[in-house]
């Protein structure tokens, strides 16, 4: 699917359509994390996901509707041959790790420099360290994270897929600098609109870094019991 699109969702007309990819080692709560966003839900039981999976949300941002479409993916190195499929057409990447592994932390170069081959180069990557609130655990410290992402220029916040915390705000961060770039391009293109769903006016842009301090944390008005 392109990354971006018009087309009508019952009597709601949406503007864009945003692919998203999860990307990441195993366990580390790329699915959780998903779930929290689309459904607000976390599920204790949660199995490995196998193969690749996508859930959707449809979200208003600056007065435009847009649907993201939000790829999750097993870690394990024996999928990893989805690859070019998975991040094709895909306008952002959440890169997840966990917070109290140190060794997920330490795999995220190379997932970056995946995104880097396979992705658009312009693609919004938001670094993600989750199980933010198991604080006793904790074996990554924020200030590595933060060196990190200013060096590769991401996005960083850290989450708590378990009660919500910074979930939301991460995936609209992402999805708000997506929007710009794909104005911008838009705007450069001399049309004022996006033509033809070509994802290469997206390229050539740079993306500012953020520090987890400078996200909102998101404010979960309840926990939805997990329906698996």
């Amino acid at each position: 699917m392109n990354g971006f699109e018009t087309e009508s969702h019952g009597h709601e007309k949406i503007d864009y359509v945003f692919k998203v990819v999860v990307i990441g080692d195993s366990a580390v709560g790329k699915t959780q994390i998903l779930s929290r966003f689309t459904k607000n839900e976390f599920c204790f039981d949660s199995k490995s996901t196998i193969g690749v999976e996508f859930q959707t949300r449809t979200v208003t941002i600056k007065g435009k509707v847009i649907k993201a479409q939000i790829w999750d993916t097993a870690g394990q190195e024996r999928y990893r041959a989805v690859t070019s499929a998975y991040y094709r057409g895909a306008l952002g990447a959440m890169l997840v790790y966990d917070t109290t592994k140190r060794q997920t932390f330490d795999h995220v170069a190379r997932w970056v420099e995946e995104l880097r081959a396979h992705a658009d180069s312009s693609i919004v990557i938001m670094l993600i360290g989750n199980k933010a609130d198991l604080v006793d655990l904790r074996a990554v410290p924020t200030e590595d994270a933060v060196e990190f992402s200013e060096d590769q220029g991401l996005f960083f916040s850290e989450t708590s897929a378990l009660n919500g915390d910074n979930v939301d705000s991460a995936f609209f961060r992402v999805l708000e600098e997506i929007y710009g770039v794909v104005s911008k391009k838009s705007l450069e293109s001399g049309n004022g609109k996006i033509n033809g769903g070509d994802a290469s006016v997206l390229k050539g842009s740079k993306i500012d870094v953020i520090s987890g301090s400078d996200l909102e944390i998101s404010e979960m008005k309840k926990l939805s019991a997990c329906s698996c």
